[in-house]
């Protein structure tokens, strides 16, 4: 794979798995955080379980939120983040990583576009620096990559602000396919 399999690859896996999926979740998590709905909080969460049916990519997404809800506890001492973070201690919930930045967003009071499209940046940028650690890329080809997504990320954000979570989708079995794959080989560089 080249710098345009790259391209194409996180272009297909924006449409049609984080942004319907993951931005869509964090932007309900980050409204109901607002009026401090725990309750849709955790609802959000365990939908967001369910639809991630690949257990790596499921893991990952609460490894990485349980990290994120952990840090962000002891720097904000905002009752919700503390209520959520007992749920998730206490397993009432996953903890899922858009649902934790979409609570610390409303929490942070960050504006819903803006938010949005930083979470899919910081997805498109982590699985750039994967790519470049696997394939003789180089840094300039990476930044081309993310430069040229911004305009995509940019829509995906906007086409996501009123979405709700009876509008959460994912189509992305190839991924999904390879995912549980990985989780099988004998040595793997990357956990998800």
């Amino acid at each position: 794979m080249d710098a345009a399999g790259v391209e194409h690859f996180l272009r297909a896996y924006l449409e049609g798995s984080v942004a319907p999926t993951d931005a869509v979740a964090m932007l309900c998590a980050w409204r109901a955080g607002q009026t401090g709905n725990l309750a849709l909080c955790i609802a959000l969460d365990e939908t967001l379980d369910a639809m991630k049916t690949a257990s790596e990519l499921r893991d990952a997404s609460r490894q990485m939120g349980r990290q994120t809800l952990r840090v962000a506890t002891h720097l904000y001492c905002h009752p919700l983040l503390i209520e959520f973070g007992q749920a998730v201690a206490e397993d009432r919930t996953p903890g899922h990583h858009p649902v934790v930045f979409g609570t610390i967003g409303a929490v942070m009071q960050w504006p819903s576009t803006e938010m949005a499209s930083a979470y899919l940046y910081s997805a498109s940028s982590a699985l750039v620096g994967a790519a470049l650690r696997l394939m003789p890329l180089g840094q300039l080809a990476g930044q081309r990559i993310l430069a040229n997504l911004r305009p995509l990320i940019a829509r995906l954000a906007e086409e996501a602000q009123d979405k709700t979570q009876d509008d959460m989708w994912s189509f992305a079995p190839a991924l999904e396919i390879a995912s549980m794959r990985h989780a099988l080989l004998e040595a793997r560089l990357f956990r998800s």
